[in-house]
């Protein structure tokens, strides 16, 4: 049997506010962002696609698809504005963490040199 589209819409677009109130703009922080949430937007739009392609003509169950299309779009254009401001955080995220990696690995050379240096002088 196949999966109710009303009930598939609602299910996207509870998951979706979700996902944009959890990753939302104003986070500063980009280290609670995993590859995973990206790959689970995409499996719910595409249940969505889905869903959307195969819509029945019943009038009773269109006006709440149409309701849930409207929020599914709604949604989409929301993910349209905050998708470019978090991958520009995520790329200032990605350039923090090589910097610090620098350091540490600088860092790290130092260390060795100086304990080089104190060996040879004993």
């Amino acid at each position: 049997m196949p999966p109710d589209p009303l009930e598939t819409l609602r299910q996207v677009n509870e998951y979706l506010r979700s996902a944009l109130l959890r990753l939302h703009p104003e986070r500063k922080h980009c280290s609670g962002i995993r590859p995973q949430d990206f790959s689970d937007i995409l499996t719910q739009l595409l249940r969505a696609a889905e869903c959307l392609r195969g819509r029945v003509a019943s009038s009773e169950a269109n006006a709440g698809l149409e309701r849930e299309s409207l929020e599914y779009r709604a949604n989409l254009e929301k993910l349209k504005q905050f998708l470019p401001d978090l991958h520009g955080r995520l790329l200032a995220e990605k350039a923090r963490l090589e910097t610090a990696r620098t350091h540490v690995a600088a860092a790290a050379a130092w260390a060795q040199a100086s304990k080089k240096t104190l060996q040879s002088t004993e």
